[in-house]
């Protein structure tokens, strides 16, 4: 019955499925489209609960045709097996003059070119990178659940971390004994980001002033890293009295992520400003927590953190000295980094089912980066619930 069972192709319930398809749809009736093309690791995953190398294709109306080029065992309803995306023209069989969608924002250049060109000059073509964005934006009750288990999890991981500290470590020392307490607590190591310009290896340590070194990547905070291949994170700076160590590790633990920063030192001995920093971190968060219903605004959200700061004094501060994080959250879900994005041209209105991490964090000269980030969810009714629970204060490490 395993075997049987590992050789179907959609491991989502019919219901699940139904409903996400149902949003793609609602997607797609947004942008006229007749139908989309995907390929997508992510996508491919949020449509069918496994990822797969080939195509899923789903028309305005009817069944979604699932063709398999890898690995070659899946079986289904209406699934086939590919060798070449020239195969799919004749299965797909849309009309003259339809509009066909594709993932123009994930896809290389080379990838898309032969897809226009295996189903020909009869075919308008858009980008449903939008649309796939949009679906995926508010989740379901079922996605939400492998959210809050990720975020079980990560929860008891962090409470590991002050004993994880040695006299004598580095930031790269630390984060390898975290790395290894994540994959044991279940983490599945996969750190899959949206978007073209940000890459990352479990997640981030930060130790004093290494925080303040800008990095080409969209992250909030930055570091120079161990290598110029990967500039970003730990870059070896021993951990001494009087800084800060960040911590903002994967939290991917069921092919869901929830995103979760909390600050440590060796003692309690830091400058008040630092203090005042990460108290007004937690500030935030619960201030934008309480905002966060639907119909609201994203980048109201935004202009209500960088008033706080403002107010209390930490403007030059506020996400990043140097360089600055031009948001204080962003969806998260399958990737880091969906929508929402909280920001200042951000165009979203906050929905039901959005989730959402919120970190508003600081970095003060000569100590390091301060804040928490926490992963919400958006309610029906009421503030925002947190699914990230472990304690925000800065802790000493034991």
């Amino acid at each position: 019955m395993e075997n049987r069972e590992s050789e179907q192709l959609q491991l989502l319930s019919e219901a699940e499925s139904g409903l996400r398809l149902q949003r793609v749809r609602r997607a797609m009736a947004d942008r006229a489209l007749d139908a989309v093309l995907i390929s997508d690791n992510a996508n491919i995953y949020y449509l069918t609960g496994r990822v797969f190398c080939g195509f899923i294709f789903i028309p305005a109306d009817g069944e979604p045709l699932y063709a398999v080029r890898r690995p070659c065992h899946l079986k289904g309803r209406r699934t086939v097996a590919i060798h070449k995306v020239e195969e799919l023209p004749p299965m797909a069989g849309l009309p003259h003059g339809a509009t066909l969608g594709l993932e123009m924002g994930t896809s290389s250049y080379n990838a898309i070119a032969r897809i226009q060109k295996a189903f020909g000059d009869s075919l308008k073509f858009a980008d449903a990178s939008p649309v796939m964005a949009a679906a995926r934006s508010v989740k379901t009750d079922a996605e939400i659940e492998q959210i809050r288990i990720s975020g079980v999890r990560q929860t008891a991981l962090y409470h590991r971390i002050p004993r994880l500290f040695q006299p004598g470590m580095r930031d790269i020392d630390l984060q390898v004994e975290i790395e290894r307490a994540a994959r044991l607590e279940g983490c599945l190591g996969q750190f899959r980001v949206s978007g073209d310009d940000m890459e990352l290896f479990m997640g981030n340590v930060l130790v004093g002033d290494n925080a303040d070194s800008p990095s080409p990547y969209d992250f909030a905070m930055g570091g120079a890293g161990m290598d110029p291949s990967l500039p970003v994170g730990a870059d070896g700076t021993l951990i001494t009295r009087g800084v800060s160590v960040m911590v903002d590790v994967n939290g991917n633990f069921t092919g869901y992520m929830t995103d979760m920063t909390r600050c440590y030192s060796i003692d309690s001995v830091l400058p008040r400003r630092a203090l005042d920093a990460h108290r007004l971190s937690i500030d935030i968060c619960a201030a934008l927590a309480d905002m966060g219903r639907p119909g609201v605004e994203a980048r109201a959200l935004y202009e209500k953190a960088l008033s706080m700061a403002t107010e209390a004094g930490f403007a030059n501060e506020f996400m990043g000295h140097r360089q600055h994080a031009g948001f204080v959250g962003h969806g998260v879900g399958i990737e880091i980094n969906e929508l929402p994005v909280l920001a200042p041209r951000s165009k979203s209105i906050l929905e039901t089912g959005n989730v959402i991490a919120i970190e508003p964090k600081f970095v003060i000269p000569g100590v390091g980066a301060l804040g928490i980030e926490n992963t919400y969810v958006v309610r029906p009714e009421g503030a925002m619930q947190c699914l990230t629970l472990a304690p925000q204060e800065i802790t000493c490490f034991e």
